[in-house]
């Protein structure tokens, strides 16, 4: 039997054909007309998917790159930030100002998947008026959180401080307006919802962030966004951007075009909505208080080895979808449902999942959950 190879996993996602057929193109030169057009043109198509009127910088790194972009050029040693650690990814906030000397009281939402209202966050904000800076993750893709990032504006907008938000795998899934939620600094990577191979991150400030950002002392080079600021009046960047991947990104940013921003959140919902029914027909439980768009994560049914279920997924029906990571090795799967997927992408997810338990031992309907989505999907097709 003929096998094929099917990406589920949150990152990196499937690629559209004519992205994948762009990097097969010849090289061209980035100090030319040429290439700048097409950065451009880039650049413009990423402020809309971020909702902001602010310059958005490219850098040739992963979306990681961009999360230490946004400490380096914003702070100084010894400024205190609050981080919210809902998750592996939120974590990685910590980790980074750990690294710069930033004075960070760190958050721990325990377990994985609770949610964090924006009241909480006021209380914390108002036993440290000398906070500089809250780092929150607007989709926790090691637990398939979205957190109110709007609610979390509000608060922080209050205040002296900066709200900076990763969305690395929420930005082009969910609404994040980071103007008019008033988000100080987002910032989200190629290997997501854009729709292309991983290489690059985007990162824009408001002018708030950009005020801080004027007296800041951590040391950069690389990932210095004064520098970015500047190249970018003359079309280009610091450093040798990635050249094929920058033009993959307008290939998939024009599918984003075309179909529009709001079309495109109601297609990550139908299909979360779709995936959420068909686990829940199985049995299968949640592991978040508020699950998002990006991705479902599912705790690995009693009786059944978590590890065994992810390699006979990806190894015997050739399904990646991702296990769980750290303390939830084991426990947890997920599958995801973002970037250049479709419906009949969920209804493989799924029936390979059902295949699978029926390897495990795993009692259940069989074709309880395709049928579930299916029905979703059939309501909501368009």
């Amino acid at each position: 039997m003929i096998k094929k190879y099917y990406l589920l996993s949150p990152g990196p996602t499937p690629v559209p054909e004519r992205a994948l057929s762009a990097a097969a193109e010849p090289i061209i030169h980035h100090r030319t007309p040429e290439f700048s057009a097409i950065f451009m043109e880039v650049t413009e198509g990423i402020k809309q998917v971020f909702g902001t009127k602010e310059d958005a910088y490219i850098l040739t790194s992963s979306g990681t790159g961009a999360m230490e972009t946004a400490v380096v050029n914003l702070f100084s040693p010894g400024d205190k930030v609050l981080t919210i650690n809902g998750g592996k990814f939120g974590e990685r906030w910590g980790n980074i100002c750990k690294a710069y000397g930033v004075n960070y009281k760190e958050i721990v939402l325990d377990p994985w998947g609770k949610d964090f209202s924006k009241d909480e966050l006021e209380a914390e904000l108002k036993a440290r008026p000398d906070c500089k800076a809250v780092f929150a993750t607007l989709s926790e893709t090691s637990s398939g959180a979205m957190f109110d990032i709007q609610g979390f504006a509000e608060v922080v907008a209050k205040t002296g401080a900066v709200l900076v938000v990763d969305g690395i795998s929420g930005a082009g899934v969910t609404p994040c307006p980071m103007d008019d939620w008033k988000v100080d600094v987002l910032l989200s990577g190629s290997q997501k919802s854009f729709m292309i191979p991983p290489g690059l991150a985007y990162i824009a400030l408001s002018p708030k962030a950009w005020a801080l950002a004027a007296n800041a002392k951590l040391p950069k080079f690389y990932f210095d966004l004064k520098k970015a600021k500047k190249n970018l009046a003359d079309k280009t960047t610091p450093w040798t951007p990635g050249i094929s991947l920058i033009i993959q990104q307008k290939h998939a940013l024009d599918i984003v075009k075309k179909m529009g921003l709001e079309a495109l959140f109601a297609h990550h919902r139908i299909l979360a909505d779709a995936t959420r029914a068909g686990v829940k027909a199985l049995g299968l439980e949640l592991l978040s208080q508020r699950p998002g768009n990006v991705l479902t994560c599912c705790k690995v049914p009693e009786g059944i080895e978590g590890s065994k279920l992810v390699k006979t997924m990806q190894g015997k029906y050739m399904a990646y979808i991702a296990g769980g990571q750290d303390p939830y090795k084991g426990k947890i799967f997920r599958i995801a449902h973002l970037g250049y997927m479709g419906g009949f992408d969920i209804i493989t997810a799924l029936s390979a999942l059902e295949m699978t338990l029926m390897d495990l031992g795993f009692k259940f309907e069989a074709g309880a959950g395709i049928r579930s989505a299916q029905s979703v999907l059939k309501e909501n097709w368009q």
